[in-house]
């Protein structure tokens, strides 16, 4: 490599050699790449034009200064570790740094030691890390975004994922966060709560906390709070945001935090649902951290609509619970007091989406004397299928009442209501009739319309399905329905149930069923109060992802009556 310090020395090279250096200059000087040489005392040796205008001062004023002087803002960066580094070891080094002002340059350096000193080349790279920082700014608000998105979607707590919100947008989008929710009282009166907040220096969280305790009762009516959830607008603090916000909270502990907080910027931005804001995230940012810009100002509205929508979801969906709950609890009424038989039922409902469903149970006496048991499960897991079941539920009742105690008979004219009534509820049930005889046993007949088998404890604790099923209920209105009998003697119980508790996304129906017959082995000989709580104890998970209905009856004579 032709190295600066060999050009144009005092030692008078022959014709041969200058020309050749003069010509190594020439190319130097030509080449679209800044270059430059330092000497063993960091001294500037030679300097190209590309140099000369990427350094911002003539060749002149560079040539014989020593580096560290001419540019001092270098000292104790990269450029000075690693030329260092070099010029010691006698190993390439190369790097990007930044120069500040008054170059404010980005700068690819590629440092050569020689026996004379140092060799360095070097381009602006500035537009290209500003690109590449770019890049890397919209890949972390769209990370963001997702991150939020699937947060918001993976749980119908919105409001526990809402006031998450806190600690995924710092450090991101602020310095810190304050997360409101906006209710409607009993007396349709506006209640503000702060549920969420963050800071991204764990120190100053404290100080976040209390100020979000003490907050809203400091706001007057002119705060940017309440300007926001009036005009459902954005509300943008750019400058001197400490001040600003003093003057729109009343005197006290509040109006003290925010100035120890000291925010220079902030933003308000309402959560918006369908047609009502239910609350609003406040971004605060500080001195050592510009205002919200454009992009990031668009990130986190759409990041705020996106929440509010959830929480309105969520609230909507609530609501609908409720009352889809109130409703199916309405049908499973406590069954009656059987003088001959020993009953005893329970319903558990599903703990998270799907948590109100069509399953349902009923037990009632037949005008000729029997008792009729009926569990089924309407398709669905929300307000329609809960109100479906309570139509099916009222349909079965009134057609069994009304007509001879046949399980199949009464099963066959429910398919046929419901193909002259129009309804596309389709639902799986078992019908059973028990009479009880002189002798203390009980005569059960039964039809299933491709529900789970009932299951039989008999007296000796053996435990059997019974298995014979035909086509669920709603499918074929001229559906042709058996019928099966079986005495239950005294002291045996027959158990019927849905399939949430048997099934579970981890296993099957059959696998199920042969957990479901070694629990009732093992609880064989407890009273059916005891054996519905005990059974639901062994076999329900604990977030249960079905709803869940049982009935259990027995013949008198077996285990003493609970309680």
């Amino acid at each position: 490599m032709v190295d600066g310090h060999a050009m144009g020395t005092a030692q008078g090279p022959g014709p041969a050699r200058v020309d050749a250096l003069t010509s190594a200059e020439r190319i130097l000087d030509s080449i679209p790449t800044a270059f430059f040489a330092l000497s063993p005392d960091w001294r500037f040796t030679y300097v190209n034009a590309e140099a000369e205008r990427l350094l911002g001062r003539p060749r002149p004023e560079l040539l014989g200064g020593v580096v560290w002087e001419l540019f001092p803002a270098a000292v104790g960066t990269d450029f000075e570790r690693h030329y260092r580094a070099a010029m010691s070891t006698g190993e390439p080094a190369s790097f990007d740094e930044f120069y500040p002002a008054p170059l404010d340059t980005w700068f690819e350096v590629r440092a050569w030691p020689t026996p004379e000193g140092l060799s360095v080349y070097f381009i602006d790279v500035t537009v290209r890390r500003r690109l590449q920082e770019e890049t890397e700014r919209i890949a972390r608000r769209a990370a963001l975004t997702a991150s939020v998105t699937s947060d918001l979607s993976r749980t119908l707590d919105a409001e526990e994922a809402v006031a998450a919100l806190a600690r995924t947008l710092v450090p991101v989008l602020a310095d810190w966060c304050v997360v409101t929710l906006a209710d409607v009282d009993d007396a349709g009166r506006q209640v503000l709560r702060d549920i969420g907040w963050w800071h991204r220096d764990t120190e100053a969280l404290p100080l976040v906390r209390e100020y979000a305790f003490h907050r809203l009762a400091s706001l007057t009516d002119h705060s940017f709070l309440y300007e926001a959830l009036r005009t459902t607008d954005v509300i943008p603090i750019p400058t001197d945001a400490t001040a600003r916000i003093q003057s729109v909270l009343r005197p006290g502990r509040a109006h003290e935090l925010i100035t120890e907080l000291a925010p220079d910027s902030a933003a308000v931005l309402p959560l918006r649902g369908r047609g009502r804001t239910m609350g609003a995230i406040t971004l605060f940012n500080g001195r050592g951290r510009p205002e919200l810009d454009v992009e990031e100002l668009a990130t986190a509205r759409d990041i705020a609509g996106r929440a509010g929508m959830a929480l309105d979801n969520a609230y909507l969906y609530a609501r609908q619970r409720r009352v889809a709950e109130e409703l199916q609890r309405s049908f499973l009424t406590d069954p009656p007091v059987l003088e001959k038989l020993e009953v005893a039922v329970r319903y558990v409902p599903a703990s998270e989406a799907a948590r109100v469903g069509g399953d349902w149970y009923d037990v009632f006496p037949h005008p000729d004397g029997e008792t009729v048991v009926v569990i089924g499960d309407v398709a669905g897991h929300d307000l329609q299928a809960a109100a479906a079941m309570g139509q099916l539920r009222s349909l079965l009742r009134g057609i069994a009442v009304s007509t001879e105690p046949g399980p199949a008979h009464i099963l066959t004219l429910v398919d046929r209501a419901l193909g002259v009534l129009g309804q596309d509820t389709v639902a799986t049930a078992v019908v059973m009739t028990l009479r009880p005889t002189a002798d203390g046993s009980v005569v059960a007949r039964w039809s299933n319309a491709g529900h789970p088998p009932p299951m039989v404890i008999g007296a000796d604790g053996a435990v059997r399905s019974l298995d014979a099923r035909s086509l669920v209920l709603g499918m074929d209105t001229e559906a042709r329905r058996g019928e099966q009998e079986i005495t239950l003697e005294p002291g045996a119980a027959v158990v019927l149930y849905t399939d949430g508790l048997a099934e579970r996304r981890d296993r099957g129906l059959r696998a199920g069923l042969d957990h479901l017959r070694a629990a009732l082995t093992d609880l064989a000989d407890r009273g059916v109060e005891d054996l519905c709580d005990a059974l639901l104890l062994r076999l329900l998970p604990p977030e249960p992802e079905d709803d869940i209905a049982v009935v259990v009856v027995r013949a008198p004579g077996g285990p003493a009556a609970d309680g």
